[in-house]
């Protein structure tokens, strides 16, 4: 198993969440003090160094006019990071290219980077949450089309060396296409997609791309990893899915003590309770298909809803989308929801969130990199996967979950504001 650090790199000092009704997209950016600012990225990039000194690779994304990531232009910190690290993979998830208009300027973004970090680049590519419609003033229509032509197009510029290339499409043109420089890695870097749908892993099981879902749980991912595998099948890929094609991200903290543990947690579940955002922004006319806006006025729960503001560390853990406590503790939670699902080859770790320190942060990532990554290798390395799972219940028993003072169930799993979506 690989293992990648991750922080939204967000703005937590904010005024009381009653004094405004978006998080997201329209919170006045007068909120914002530059110096604080500042001292934040210096931080978040040192934990990123941190991070691969320890061992692990390294996870950036990117969002728009919101706290929750002061991050508009992951490749710019991409770049950063190709120049400040040397052996750690970096992984952009992602670039939001249906919303953006020129996937070639993309495609040269990576090819540069790629080049920056001698091809230690992971290229990742996102629909983009509903949250980035309005400030990317893009249409929530036909999104997906978008996307997938975006992409075709960013792997034939980077495998395209013998001159200009011109692409007319539905939606991009482009009459004289010859990037410089080329990527680094040959015939590209790695392509990841992140979905959170069966129907968005299916398709990206069928292109054999790496597929990540973020903070799905237990029986949602377990749909989406199968059918990500059946797709693959499907397409002539043979009957063993490698592991490293499938992804899964996670709040994680590990602490030496359970007290420290929970602490650590604590502090993390401010990315859950802090994303306030106003509905107009969370469902915008035409994201979702008009059967499921029709299920939900039915009362189906809303795949776009709010993360639950009374969410405890104890019921995040059991619903497999927080892995928190000792070494012992957490090592055994992975492994649970690692065996439920079916297996998947990279866990991305959000180890920083709102009002987690830098010491804190720090001693969380020591703490796993240390004591449970060395576990998590030696137990799942490399290899092919089935289909075959266990028949493991989806709660963790209690000696793998912390106690918390107080007690709050979700409703099911959590759809991710992390990297957009699915495609």
């Amino acid at each position: 198993m690989q293992a990648w650090h991750f922080s939204e790199s967000a703005y937590p000092y904010l005024p009381p969440a009653d004094s405004y009704p978006s998080i997201r997209v329209s919170l006045a950016s007068k909120n914002y003090d530059p110096k604080k600012g500042a001292a934040l990225w210096d931080r978040y990039l040192h934990e990123w160094q941190i991070a691969e000194e320890e061992g692990m690779d390294i996870m950036l994304n990117e969002h728009h006019q919101t706290a929750t990531c002061v991050d508009p232009a992951a490749p710019m910190v991409l770049a950063a990071l190709a120049r400040l690290t040397t052996t750690a993979r970096l992984l952009i998830l992602g670039n939001p290219i249906a919303n953006r208009r020129q996937p070639v300027r993309v495609a040269e973004e990576m090819a540069l980077c790629d080049v920056l970090s001698h091809g230690r680049v992971e290229a990742g590519f996102v629909r983009g949450v509903p949250y980035e419609i309005s400030p990317a003033n893009s249409n929530p229509v036909r999104m997906n089309e978008r996307f997938w032509e975006a992409l075709d197009l960013i792997v034939k510029t980077w495998t395209s060396h013998d001159g200009p290339f011109s692409h007319e499409g539905r939606f991009f043109h482009h009459r004289n296409i010859n990037v410089w420089p080329r990527v680094y890695q040959n015939p590209h870097p790695p392509v990841w997609v992140s979905t959170t749908s069966a129907s968005g892993a299916a398709e990206v099981g069928a292109k054999g791309f790496i597929q990540a879902t973020f903070l799905t749980g237990y029986d949602a991912t377990r749909k989406i990893y199968e059918s990500y595998r059946a797709a693959w099948r499907k397409a002539g890929r043979g009957v063993d899915v490698p592991n490293d094609r499938l992804a899964y991200a996670a709040l994680v903290y590990v602490g030496e003590t359970e007290q420290e543990a929970l602490e650590g947690a604590e502090k993390l579940l401010w990315y859950v309770t802090a994303n306030k955002v106003a509905p107009q922004y969370a469902n915008p006319p035409g994201y979702v298909p008009v059967a499921a806006n029709v299920a939900m006025q039915r009362g189906a729960s809303h795949p776009l809803s709010q993360f639950s503001k009374n969410a405890s560390v104890e019921a995040a853990i059991r619903s497999g989308f927080m892995f928190a406590g000792t070494p012992d503790q957490v090592y055994e939670q992975i492994k649970r929801h690692y065996e439920y699902v079916g297996g998947y080859g990279h866990l991305l770790i959000m180890g920083q969130a709102g009002f987690l320190e830098h010491d804190d942060t720090v001693k969380g990532i020591r703490n796993f990199a240390r004591e449970v990554y060395p576990r998590l290798k030696e137990m799942f390395p490399k290899t092919t996967i089935s289909g075959q799972y266990g028949d493991v219940p989806a709660a963790p028993p209690e000696r793998f979950v912390l106690r918390t003072s107080h007690e709050v169930s979700t409703d099911g799993p959590l759809i991710s504001a992390l990297g957009g979506a699915e495609a």
